[in-house]
């Protein structure tokens, strides 16, 4: 048997496939005599291919009820695909009329979304009050205590008063069972973040009675800054604003390194050279886009000490890139930005999906298939009262 990491890794390959392909599908290749884009976020859900992964190929539990971020939608549908709740033919009918819609609908399908997240910072609160009101039924009719409710959100969702003005009450600093995984990838519709926000969101959900988990960089940075100076490329990178390290991200390999050790004041950085000569152009790509929100182990890791967690809620901060594995990443403006045809083939052969298997899954045969089938059933949420 494959190690279970490496398993999830390829897990994460297929689901970052199929959502940027089912988007692409429903927008460049379904027959329509209107070119109108008909929805779809490749860059939002390929944001969180890992943070998904992560917790429906390992960590969930059957009694847990989810509010998948709205934008995320296609990698959602993806692995419900994989786990076998879905068939092919609902993921080649993204929007069309009756099938699968672009943000998690309760209504337009109950089978699979436990809540409706399409309104932006409104199915975070209600997901969080519907722990408040499971703990209620506990307490006083000693009902069996719920799972956990866990909450995914991107950063720029938390510019929603309601979300803040639901974390300043007091009862909600006791719910033990609600987790929250922040995709911090420091872009928004229209903006990138502002700096201060980024800094400021462990300390604002610490001071409402929060345990705060970050996962800033990857474990090979993390091996790089333990290393003699490894301290200056930790501070350099911590110091960058999020409009530079974004920057940094699109930047062709030989330019990184210019990028890196040129000191605010033009000057190089004689110390910062020197550590970083010994890695190749590629190498320092690939290292500076090591964020730790990528990184299934420590994404594990926090998701296993958050369940551990049972008289506060567990906010984990998880630092993304927005478009994660796509020509698009880190783009400011790819937020409604597809694929051409072009880069679709390309990323088709780079994760090494053959032509004419777009659709397929894991053989049942495989160790990926298998590692999926002896997970735990998912909840099947009841059908809302018509």
């Amino acid at each position: 048997m494959a190690d279970e990491l490496a398993l999830l890794e390829r897990v994460q390959r297929k689901v970052l496939w199929l959502s940027a392909f089912m988007v692409h599908h429903a927008n460049a290749r379904r027959a329509s005599a209107d070119t109108t884009k008909v929805g779809g976020h490749q860059a939002s859900s390929a944001s969180v291919v890992s943070l998904l992964t992560a917790l429906y190929g390992k960590a969930l539990r059957t009694d847990d009820l989810v509010a998948v971020k709205a934008h995320a939608a296609p990698a959602f549908y993806a692995l419900q695909y994989l786990r076998g709740r879905l068939p092919m033919e609902a993921l080649a009918g993204l929007r069309q009329f009756g099938g699968l819609q672009a943000y998690p609908s309760r209504r337009k399908n109950p089978e699979l979304v436990e809540l409706s997240t399409g309104s932006m910072g409104l199915g975070a609160v209600q997901a969080t009050f519907c722990a408040l009101g499971a703990q209620y039924l506990v307490d006083h009719f000693g009902t069996r205590p719920p799972g956990r409710i866990i909450v995914m959100v991107g950063d720029a969702e938390l510019d929603e008063g309601n979300v803040w003005e639901a974390l300043a009450e007091e009862a909600v600093a006791r719910l033990g069972r609600v987790l929250w995984i922040v995709d911090v990838n420091r872009q928004a519709l229209d903006r990138i973040v502002p700096d201060a926000r980024t800094r400021q969101l462990g300390r604002m959900f610490a001071a409402c009675g929060w345990r705060v988990a970050e996962l800033r960089w990857g474990r090979r940075l993390r091996a790089r800054f333990a290393t003699p100076g490894g301290e200056r490329l930790e501070r350099r990178l911590d110091a960058m604003s999020n409009a530079e390290y974004l920057r940094l991200l699109r930047y062709g390999a030989g330019a990184v390194r210019k990028a890196l050790v040129a000191g605010a004041d033009g000057r190089t950085d004689a110390a910062l050279d020197r550590l970083l000569g010994a890695v190749g152009d590629d190498e320092l790509s690939a290292l500076v886009a090591d964020t730790g929100g990528h990184d299934l182990a420590l994404i594990l890791e926090a998701l296993a000490e958050a369940e551990r967690e049972r008289d506060r809620p567990t906010v984990i901060l998880a630092h993304t890139i927005k478009g994660f594995g796509l020509p698009l990443a880190a783009d400011p403006l790819n937020h409604t930005a597809l694929l051409t045809e072009t880069q679709i083939e390309e990323l088709r052969a780079a994760l090494g999906v053959a032509p004419g298997g777009e659709w397929d899954g894991f053989p049942p045969e495989s160790e990926e298939a298998a590692l999926l089938r002896r997970l735990p059933p998912l909840w099947a949420p009841p059908r809302p009262a018509a």
